[in-house]
């Protein structure tokens, strides 16, 4: 039998591509956007896709299907309460899909949308009992999914409560555990773990959310963890149920002149290079996130203003034409990428800007100075919570945008974060928005604490602006 467990890194989306190599039919689970590297394992193992099957119509990320169809012949199956218009074979609970000695069984488990299902392995050449479950957005490695996505959040964690403990932990122990989601995404909470893969007895040991045995409490408790939802959901739950999707367009190569003509007219450069890169020298208005960190895609959903046109910007042209298709993952359109980077930018003696790159012993001098600068934290409520300069202003970068109002323009503000990644961007947005004296702290408050300087805990406070 063949089994394979492919990663999106950025977007911590786990797919799988599952044969009997003697049967010579593959069938692909949750397929990403990039296809590419389901039709090379096809062609390594000598089996044909035949089948692609959906856990549930995902909020965080385009689904392949469409592409996966149209250039393999594969037939579509999803739950038939998942409502999708493209053609495809509708399936119930205890539905089965025979692929030589390996047969998949649909266990319905509703809870993080209504149409959720798990697909439960089995393989007659051992025995033909169940060995492994794939729990898509169900159960996690070290946590559960959300609730509150498709449904009223209540509703939804109710569902999964039953689903968990009705369907997915009759299971016995040694049954493997393949989920849909690794740490990094948003469609779990703060347990998620990066491992790849669990049984059902170290899970029912050691995940925090299945030692919760009262339905009420569970309610509770997944409603009150709840964190910020995945970017674009509508959008992206209508593109996965709506007709096939497989192309959004091939990213133009742009001159310079091309591309000052398109900020011009309302398109929002992206510039994926290092933080470092963009503080040097960046193209007006351009916002900053790094192509090289996970991520990347759910960050610019958050930032950039929506419907409008992407220009990307990166190291090289392969660079560019990467963060493109990451972008397109989540339902973004990339108009185009500056051909030759910033180098042919600068070539051509074209304006650039400059955000100011301090460290924490930098910013603490300044903030015991005659003119401080107002602390800006960027990241999200849990983590400011935990630890914060004392006197900070908590804004996740997410919200900066539509909150700028809040923040004073007549004095220096300095945008800190973990790591100094979310506070680049950060620092970007606020330069975009008119700010003329944005600081941005290279380092985190970690970095901050390490070096002897104060924090406090507790939720956001009123600091004086």
């Amino acid at each position: 039998m063949l089994f394979r467990q492919i990663i999106h890194e950025d977007l911590g989306c786990a797919s799988y591509l599952v044969a009997d190599r003697e049967s010579g039919v593959a069938a692909v689970v949750d397929p990403q956007w990039d296809v590419e590297p389901y039709r090379r394992l096809a062609r390594l193992h000598g089996v044909r896709i035949g089948h692609v099957l959906e856990t549930h119509n995902h909020a965080d990320h385009i689904s392949g299907h469409g592409r996966l169809a149209h250039s393999t012949g594969a037939r579509i199956h999803i739950h038939e309460l998942a409502e999708a218009e493209y053609e495809h074979e509708p399936f119930g609970d205890g539905w089965k899909l025979e692929l030589g000695d390996l047969t998949v069984e649909a266990v319905h488990t509703p809870g993080h949308r209504p149409e959720h299902t798990c697909f439960l392995l089995s393989d007659a050449s051992r025995g033909g009992t169940p060995w492994a479950m794939l729990t898509g957005d169900s159960l996690f490695i070290g946590d559960v999914a959300r609730p509150d996505l498709a449904v009223e959040p209540r509703e939804g964690a109710a569902d999964m409560f039953r689903s968990l403990h009705e369907r997915l932990l009759k299971l016995d122990d040694e049954v493997e555990v393949w989920p849909g989601h690794l740490g990094g995404s948003l469609c779990g909470g703060s347990g998620l773990d990066l491992k790849n893969s669990s049984t059902i007895g170290f899970e029912r040991r050691h995940n925090r959310a299945l030692a919760i045995l009262d339905e009420g409490e569970f309610v509770e408790d997944a409603v009150g963890s709840l964190g910020d939802k995945p970017p674009n959901v509508g959008q992206i739950v209508a593109l996965n149920r709506g007709p096939l999707v497989d192309d959004f367009g091939t990213p133009a190569a742009l001159t310079p002149y091309e591309v000052e003509e398109a900020v011009a007219g309302g398109a929002v450069v992206i510039d994926g290079r290092t933080n470092d890169q963009f503080d040097e020298a960046h193209i007006a208005g351009a916002l900053s996130t790094s192509s090289h960190d996970t991520g990347f895609a759910t960050k610019v959903s958050r930032v950039a203003p929506q419907g409008a046109e992407i220009v990307v910007v990166g190291g090289s042209d392969g660079d560019e034409r990467h963060a493109a298709e990451l972008l397109a993952a989540v339902g973004m359109r990339v108009r185009g990428f500056l051909e030759g980077g910033m180098t042919a930018w600068r070539t051509e003696e074209r304006p650039v800007e400059r955000i100011e790159l301090i460290d924490p012993d930098e910013l603490a001098r300044r903030v015991d100075g005659p003119e401080p600068p107002l602390v800006l934290d960027v990241r999200n409520a849990a983590e400011y919570a935990g630890e914060h300069i004392p006197g900070s202003v908590h804004i996740p970068y997410g919200d900066l945008a539509g909150r700028i109002d809040e923040l004073p323009r007549d004095r220096p503000i300095a945008t800190i974060c973990r790591g100094g990644k979310r506070s680049g961007l950060g620092a970007s947005i606020l330069q975009r928005e008119g700010f003329a004296d944005v600081v941005h702290v290279g380092q985190g408050v970690g970095v901050w604490r390490s070096g002897g300087h104060p924090v406090q805990s507790g939720a956001d406070t009123a600091a004086a602006l």
